[in-house]
């Protein structure tokens, strides 16, 4: 074997900043930056991680909204092969803190607004050398711009050298066990990635493209502007951190945006916004939604106001939103129902419980293998163990290949509901709820909700002589646990519905409450 090292991706941004400088990169309010400019700060917060002694393999966290500067600390961190370690912006003080600490970083980047986000991580993580500030440095902190500012411009092909198995990017997963998981995505994976994802998502994309961001740059937003860089699309950032359907179809007509990356969740939102009329979006030509399947009445509705542009995939975060494609000329009443069929290069197996390949039309483990599954988790052999089982990645979800080979999704292994785009794992909130004194026995379960998709319901039972209220409950979870991963409801019982190992399962738990006939 030839031991020839790999593209370093930070490169992809060297190679089109060289080929057409002065064209749009990237747009955010009424500051744009051509690649050209990009580049050269991008460069400058490499030269200034470098000062700071961040090395190759140093892990960098990022807790900041989407903003031109989190977007610029991708590129750096590829380009000096440091780990790239993005984290929900909703996460709380000491959610953050957590993947501060399990990830070892060396230096944090946080949006303004933060520093106690920043004060949690450093008080867990003997690790943290340096707290970079974009807006509002406080003591001991770094003004991000200040940094810039002060750095050396480095020589050209600068970027690290880096073999295709060198980490870039921990992509945090919250797993079926609580506690996330860091998903180790490579140099030479995400090279694989970003140009399927150009092929299979978003095919002819060059730099006559836009791309509106209106999904968190931490996940798979991240990822497709990756392509789009590649390519030389410009990417269009919202100016605030909510969904604002009316700014964004005012960015679609004003950037003649050609293609977005969305959940579902969002694109309803958008689609059922008055706005969508009083904005011309027939630049559109590929409108992806992923992360959660689609109600089959919100997608009819989405393609009789957009047209065919709708684009589905199936994929987790540790195959890199990489498992499937449901083309816009896919979306046929035969396929109702299908995330679609595997990626070019990717392999779908329905496995049953021995590691057997079932046939079409039967239920079991949706696996995947091939080269966009992630190199495992950050330092944890027993998670390894258990998902690459008989050689292929086991996504934890069910679901059955028809005969041509287009997947259909019946439901999840583990416990886990999806709402507004978010995996939630009940076990989360149910160990932050039990620490209520009040409360004896707890379980959560996702029921389907008109905004979210699905939001959670807490079914509780009080310790003896004790009584807990819904909003006293609520209160007690909201600084513990991040917005979308609380329940909206809580309802008080005598009892939980178990089975006869004393086990409480779901699905009796989901009866009873379709019973009660308690939903949203």
């Amino acid at each position: 074997m030839g031991t020839a090292t790999a593209m370093n991706l930070g490169r992809l941004l060297t190679q089109t900043a060289r080929r057409i400088p002065g064209a749009p990169a990237l747009v955010w309010g009424d500051r744009a930056w051509s690649f050209a400019e990009l580049d050269a700060r991008v460069d400058l917060l490499a030269q200034a991680l470098r000062g700071l002694g961040v090395a190759k393999g140093d892990r960098v966290l990022v807790h900041s909204r989407n903003t031109n500067a989190m977007f610029e600390s991708i590129f750096a961190c590829f380009k000096i092969g440091a780990v790239w370690v993005p984290t929900n912006y909703r996460l709380t003080p000491a959610e953050v803190a957590w993947l501060g600490a399990s990830s070892r970083a060396a230096v944090m980047l946080r949006d303004a607004g933060f520093a106690g986000h920043a004060a949690a991580v450093r008080d867990a993580s003997p690790h943290l050398r340096n707290v970079i500030a974009v807006g509002d440095a406080g003591p001991g902190e770094q003004d991000y711009e200040a940094l810039l500012a002060a750095a050396e411009p480095p020589p050209p092909d600068h970027e690290a050298e880096v073999a295709a198995g060198d980490p870039c990017w921990f992509f945090y997963t919250s797993g079926t066990t609580g506690r996330p998981k860091a998903a180790v995505l490579t140099h030479g994976q995400m090279a694989f990635v970003i140009t399927n994802h150009l092929a299979d998502l978003v095919p002819g994309t060059t730099e006559r493209d836009a791309s509106l961001v209106v999904a968190p740059l931490s996940h798979g937003a991240g990822i497709h502007q990756l392509g789009q860089v590649a390519r030389g699309a410009v990417t269009v950032l919202l100016h605030g951190e909510k969904l604002d359907p009316e700014q964004a179809w005012a960015l679609v007509a004003r950037h003649r945006v050609t293609n977005m990356f969305t959940v579902p969740t969002i694109l309803t939102a958008l689609v059922r916004h008055p706005s969508v009329d009083r904005h011309d979006h027939a630049s559109l030509r590929h409108v992806i939604y992923a992360g959660a399947p689609m109600y089959q009445a919100d997608q009819a509705e989405a393609l009789a106001k957009l047209g065919p542009c709708l684009v589905q995939y199936f994929g987790l975060g540790e195959v890199t939103g990489n498992i499937t494609v449901l083309r816009p000329d896919q979306h046929t009443p035969e396929n109702a129902g299908s995330c679609g069929m595997a990626r070019t290069g990717m392999d779908i197996a329905i496995l049953d419980e021995r590691g057997a390949r079932l046939p079409p039309g039967e239920i079991g483990e949706i696996c995947v293998r091939g080269p966009a599954v992630f190199a495992g988790y950050f330092e944890n052999e027993e998670a390894n163990r258990k998902a690459f089982v008989g050689g292929w990645f086991h996504t934890g979800d069910l679901g059955l290949l028809d005969a041509r080979g287009f997947l259909f999704i019946t439901g999840r292994a583990s416990d886990m509901y999806i709402s507004g785009g978010s995996n939630v794992y009940p076990r989360e909130a149910e160990e932050a709820i039990l620490t209520h004194p009040a409360v004896a026995e707890v379980a959560v379960v996702g029921l389907p909700h008109p905004k979210w998709g699905e939001a959670g319901v807490a079914c509780v039972v009080c310790r003896d002589g004790s009584m807990v209220e819904e909003a006293a409950l609520l209160a007690h979870l909201a600084p513990m646990l991040a917005r979308f991963k609380q329940p909206l409801r809580v309802v008080v019982w005598d009892a939980l519905p178990k089975s006869g190992y004393g086990k409480v399962p779901k699905a009796l738990i989901r009866a009873k409450l379709e019973e009660l006939g308690i939903g949203f």
